[in-house]
């Protein structure tokens, strides 16, 4: 590629803050899978700003690393087990994390999962066990949220992660694309109805952010392309950080008249089809080949 072509610029440094110290003192969260990847990189940074923060996860060790890198960055923060895909425990969850800190504020719901294949393949359990992360954990979390927040009138905010093939649609991983329509759908709806109880509810829309915790069926993609910053309108990748700064902007009071949004964030990627259009690549040449789904 030309010289000429520089992509977009650098974020400043991790570790900064983009909002004012202690903006988030008064405040408690529950990040759904807080303990790898991009939900590690938004715990800190809330931990950063003041909040206590609750790592909400069925892994322990995925725990204690978000407890230790919300603390690393001058945060409090407790490890919480959680499988959101049960009302019982998710409430569990959230009595456990008012024991210890007070009324929950901030939920995140960030706890995923992704299956990469071909939709013939898949089988219904595969289909239900993204399904029940994505859209019924996002649903459970949410609603277990706002019946608190509603009964005691504090009110606090929901930020839902997103994915901009709730738009495209997801070929190869149409389990993940079409749940996270539903919770784009979900954010929309939620948002008006919990508005006048002082409740936003946002979404927001990661591009490609490599990081070491990537699910190992999922690496494959990432190691066979080494041009990864070539594919991107931004020419590089976004960095966990970012997305955290991102995170804690829409939690916070500062976009206190920001809800039902969905904010993407991935360097313009999603939108550079145009006369000349990505090289089309059929499912069955890039996805692993047919294994029990």
């Amino acid at each position: 590629m030309s010289e000429d072509y520089k992509g977009l610029r650098r974020a400043p440094a991790k570790g900064m803050r983009m909002l004012p110290e202690g903006t988030f003192a008064n405040d408690v969260a529950i990040i759904t899978g807080g303990g790898s990847g991009l939900g590690k990189g938004i715990a800190a940074e809330f931990g950063r700003l003041g909040g206590a923060v609750a790592i909400a996860s069925r892994d322990s060790e995925k725990r204690a690393r978000g407890v230790a890198a919300v603390e690393e960055a001058g945060g409090r923060a407790i490890g919480v087990q959680l499988d959101v895909r049960s009302p019982e425990a998710v409430a569990a969850c959230f009595d456990e994390v008012e024991e210890a800190f007070g009324p929950v504020t901030q939920l995140i719901n960030n706890a995923a999962g992704n299956l990469a294949g071909a939709s013939e393949d898949f089988s219904l359990n595969a289909w239900r066990a993204v399904t029940g992360i994505v859209l019924d954990g996002t649903w459970i979390c949410s609603t277990e949220f706002a019946r608190r927040r509603v009964a005691d009138g504090i009110g606090g905010v929901i930020l839902n992660m997103g994915a901009t093939y709730s738009w495209t649609g997801g070929p190869g991983t149409s389990p993940s694309a079409a749940a996270k329509a539903g919770v784009t759908n979900l954010t929309q709806s939620l948002a008006v109805e919990w508005a006048p109880y002082d409740i936003r509810v946002n979404c927001l829309a990661p591009g490609l952010f490599p990081h070491e915790d990537r699910a190992k069926h999922l690496q494959v993609f990432d190691k066979s392309k080494s041009d990864l910053d070539s594919r991107q309108p931004a020419l590089r990748v976004g960095e966990i950080h970012e997305l955290g700064w991102a995170a804690a902007y829409l939690c916070s009071d500062y976009a206190a008249f920001c809800s039902g949004h969905t904010f993407v964030l991935d360097g313009a990627n999603w939108l550079r089809r145009s006369l000349r259009m990505p090289v089309f690549e059929p499912v069955r040449t890039w996805v692993p080949e047919k294994k029990e789904r």
